[in-house]
């Protein structure tokens, strides 16, 4: 349930940080970012970064902390699987038995 949930919110974070780069405008181009006229800056004209860039920001730190917190429940998942446990049980049953001597 929780490795659903965390999924489906790494997938809409990934589409939002797709979408919002695309979106900026770069250095050489006019982008789609640029339709409203002038950028809307944050800290003023003088300086710092406009509206898109912090947004990249935040969604790009999302991303990678769901990308490690995925990871982590994935492998918790896997030590606590029921499957892996019958192989490994499975496999101390029928190792072979040194003969007595």
């Amino acid at each position: 349930m929780l490795l659903g949930f965390v999924t489906t919110l790494f997938v809409l974070i990934g589409l939002f940080l797709t979408m919002i780069v695309l979106i900026q405008k770069t250095s050489n181009s006019l982008g789609i970012g640029n339709l409203g006229g002038k950028n809307v800056m944050l800290f003023g004209s003088s300086g710092g970064q406009d509206l898109f860039q912090k947004i990249t920001w935040v969604l790009g730190t999302l991303f990678m902390a769901g990308s490690l917190v995925l990871s982590i429940l994935k492998t918790q998942e896997t030590r606590s699987s029921r499957y892996l446990n019958q192989v490994q049980t499975r496999q101390i049953q029928t190792e072979p038995q040194a003969p007595a001597h």
